[in-house]
């Protein structure tokens, strides 16, 4: 795997809602193989799904548990291959711990947003970080509005918004992280 140092989450909660308030988001079956092919084609480690609520957690099992069997396997093996990667986790904290027992060291967080912080990297840089190998990175994707701004300030880095032809930028999460993902490992990136 190329990008062994990289793992993706998609955080269900904290999540904003549209006025700014603290939310847990619910799972959406798309996201599961919408973000876990391009984790696939990318070659990250691990798409990790923070979700705290276990009715939405059974949901996120039952979908993982069958792609996995023998059942899910046969009716779909590229599918199989793809969940392979896909780790649920109830808290981002749960998934920092488990990347550092794994990889003995903890991750850098890279948080995604359609808004700037002081702490933004564009995506060369954070690319060039990424490829030297030195470091453990977790690039963390929120839902609904966003992850709250008090947790991005957080985060080692902030990958830049994805700019469009225009001013408008509010992307499916699925669409950000296909977007995101090429733009840093890509073999015909700019």
């Amino acid at each position: 795997m190329r990008n062994e140092n990289v793992s993706i989450a998609l955080v269900h909660y904290p999540a904003m809602d549209r006025e700014g308030k603290t939310i847990v988001t619910s799972f959406t079956t798309m996201d599961l193989h919408d973000i876990a092919r391009p984790a696939r084609a990318y070659e990250v480690r691990r798409f990790y799904i923070v979700q705290p609520i276990d009715a939405q957690r059974l949901v996120i099992e039952r979908q993982i548990n069958y792609w996995l069997s023998e059942e899910g396997r046969t009716a779909n093996p590229t599918r199989y291959e793809i969940v392979q990667l896909v780790s649920l986790k109830y808290t981002l904290d749960e998934v920092v711990e488990d990347i550092e027992r794994e990889r003995g060291k903890r991750p850098l967080l890279v948080g995604t947003d359609a808004r700037t912080y002081p702490n933004t990297v564009g995506y060369k840089e954070l690319s060039e970080e990424i490829h030297k190998r030195e470091e453990e990175f977790l690039i963390v994707f929120g839902t609904g509005y966003g992850i709250p701004p008090d947790m991005m300030r957080t985060f080692d880095y902030i990958l830049e918004p994805i700019y469009g032809a225009g001013d408008w930028n509010h992307l499916s999460v699925r669409n950000a992280v296909a977007i995101i993902l090429d733009r840093l490992f890509s073999r015909n990136r700019c």
